[in-house]
């Protein structure tokens, strides 16, 4: 029997190689452009509990202390070359202690 292999992804957080399954992903939706494709709207960054909203993708493990060093160190601004609010960084830390 051929064992299957598992994806692993790297917190933004601590910086360790986890399972895919065991990080909880932070996407930035896509642009919403017009008929000319000049952007309408920004694509908003959110937690990804189910792991299948469309937009790019940064990995955090479960815990406050990673999200906490991933927010400090700049990671998801980095990761998704845009500014994010301080109100969104709020609304993700109150559905991670939630989800923890």
């Amino acid at each position: 029997m051929v064992k299957k292999k598992i994806p692993l992804r790297k917190c933004s957080g601590c910086g360790e190689m986890k399972p895919k399954k065991e990080l909880i992903r932070v996407v930035k939706a896509p642009d919403i452009k017009d008929d000319q494709g000049n952007v309408t709207q920004k694509g908003e960054v959110s937690l990804d509990l189910t792991g299948k909203k469309p937009g790019r993708g940064a990995y955090l493990c479960r815990s406050m202390k990673c999200f906490a060093a991933a927010k400090k160190a700049g990671r998801f601004q980095k990761a998704f070359s845009c500014n994010i609010p301080a109100e969104v960084f709020k609304v993700m830390e109150e559905e991670l202690s939630e989800y923890e």
